[in-house]
């Protein structure tokens, strides 16, 4: 490889997402002068704007797909490279790109992200979204659907079941509520009825929603309809492209062949069992498989026994992270979840070779309050910190771990509701001695706070609370809270003046 090798750069950064492109405009600005290569596979990039901090730890921003040459002219000393990578020598510190030229680097940062996990391979019924251009696919075959199945309960899923008009949605989770990756059972009760009533922007009268707190058995459903006249999230390079915005629906018109507007049946604690065609269900000697009328291109047996013809499957079921073309051959130490360990860091257990996104797990002492989750916003710090870090190195300078991985904090949109996620919102591994305080008004606001030994360790805030702040500093300063009780929630205090 040594003889072959096109050019040796000071940096190489791989993958155009969030993490990959916050990089390289780290490191062009730490060392303007080092010679610096991105390699992506896409002629885009995803590119952070519009950028706020809204207070210490949180933050909101746009993802933009770029040309990829609004950053070849920001910085004078960056080289784009337009290939996938085909392998990765850490010994003699090069990587090869699939159209066969190999590059030489002094220190390599892997962006290169995560891919859907799909329910079955190959199958043409079995939809992942996780970049524009599958989200444009889907809304090309949902144009033509009557009935789709989705499954999975994470931020795509969630905005999908919302944002699907004109089409049948059979929603599959396997938990006993909905978005179980950002909420508990209350907090899922408080945004159902935003499934059933109409959205904001439709003229239509507003149905009064109409909807049971009682769990619903395991296998259990819910259905929800609405009749109406007329938001992986991801954030790293797949195979296509780079992954989701928050917004990638917006502008994309999700609306199905039926006239019905809205019917969302979701069908709880369960998972997907099998998968077959039409073909497949008539030749079955299962009688109970032919319960279903009506021909549907493929069919979906769930585990609580139930099959759903449909005409496809949107697998939105979490993500894989990308380490493929780089492991063959090398020594990096995996996490359990596939992840690349990266130390506090962001190096590899390679000499000389960083991770940030999605790719990358943090296998640092992590702060109690701090947990990874692979969203932009941590996409957009560890490419940022992982920058500082290479150019630190390199400078010989010393670098702390960053603030942002003190404090988990994520700022969101779903159900058109604005949803800030402080610390250990779920009381994630805290055990069975916390305590939760929830406050909820219908239709407008719902705040749940996490005790720990009578201090604050995370919270979640659905619509205009206006609470974030003082909820951060309060999580932050681990004041004892065991004085205020119940007060700490009473809507007729101004918890602000207390904190201030």
């Amino acid at each position: 490889m040594e003889n072959k090798k096109e050019k040796t750069f000071q940096f190489v950064v791989v993958g155009g997402g969030i993490a990959g492109v916050t990089c390289v405009e780290q490191l062009s600005s730490q060392i303007p002068s080092a010679d610096v290569a991105l390699i992506t596979a896409g002629p885009h990039i995803k590119a952070v704007t519009n950028y706020k901090q809204v207070s210490r730890t949180l933050e909101e921003f746009d993802v933009e797909e770029q040309p990829s040459s609004v950053l070849e002219e920001k910085f004078p000393n960056l080289t784009i490279i337009h290939s996938a990578v085909k392998s990765l020598h850490t010994k003699s510190h090069c990587v090869e790109t699939a159209d066969g030229r190999v590059f030489g680097y002094k220190k390599l940062c892997i962006c290169s992200g995560a891919r859907p996990k799909l329910l079955t391979q190959d199958n043409p019924y079995v939809l992942g979204i996780r970049d524009t251009d599958s989200a444009q696919e889907f809304q090309k075959r949902l144009s033509k659907a009557k009935r789709i199945v989705i499954v999975g309960n994470g931020g795509i899923a969630l905005e999908l079941v919302y944002e699907v008009e004109g089409c049948e949605v059979i929603w599959a989770v396997k938990d006993k509520a909905i978005g179980n990756t950002f909420f508990d059972a209350g907090a899922a009760q408080f945004l159902i009825p935003s499934l059933e009533a109409d959205k904001p922007q439709a003229a239509a009268p507003c149905k009064r929603p109409r909807f049971t707190t009682e769990e619903a058995a395991p296998g259990g459903s819910h259905i929800f309809t609405a009749d109406r006249s007329s938001q992986a999230y991801g954030h790293g390079p797949t195979d296509s492209g780079s992954a989701l915005g928050p917004d990638w629906h917006e502008g994309i018109a999700l609306r199905g062949a039926e006239q019905l507007s809205h019917r969302v049946s979701v069908e709880y604690q369960c998972e997907v069992e099998k998968i077959f065609t039409c073909e497949e269900l008539h030749k079955s000697p299962e009688q109970t498989l032919r319960t279903e009328c009506g021909d549907w291109p493929v069919y979906v047996r769930l585990t609580n026994a139930q099959t759903f013809g449909c005409d496809f499957v949107v697998s939105a079921t979490g993500v894989v992270p990308n380490t493929e073309p780089f492991l063959q051959g090398n020594t990096f130490v995996v996490a359990d979840d596939g992840g690349l360990q990266v130390d506090d860091h962001m190096m590899t257990s390679e000499a000389d070779v960083y991770a940030a996104g999605d790719v990358c797990t943090a296998c640092w002492e992590q702060s109690p309050l701090w947990q990874q989750m692979r969203l932009w916003t941590q996409a957009r710090q560890m490419g940022w910190y992982a920058g500082r870090c290479m150019a630190a190195h390199i400078l010989s300078e010393p670098v702390e771990l960053d603030f942002c991985f003190e404090l988990f904090s994520h700022i969101t949109k779903f159900f058109n509701y604005k949803v800030v996620l402080l610390g250990k919102f779920n009381g994630q591994g805290l055990g069975p001695d916390h305590e939760l305080l929830v406050r909820c008004t219908k239709g407008q606001e719902y705040v749940k706070v996490v005790l720990s030994g009578g201090r604050m360790v995370g919270a979640v805030l659905i619509g205009e609370t206006d609470l974030e702040e003082t909820f951060e500093n309060l999580i932050l300063n681990q004041m004892d809270l065991t004085p205020y009780g119940e007060e700490l929630l009473n809507p007729d205090i101004d918890i602000e003046d207390y904190f201030d």
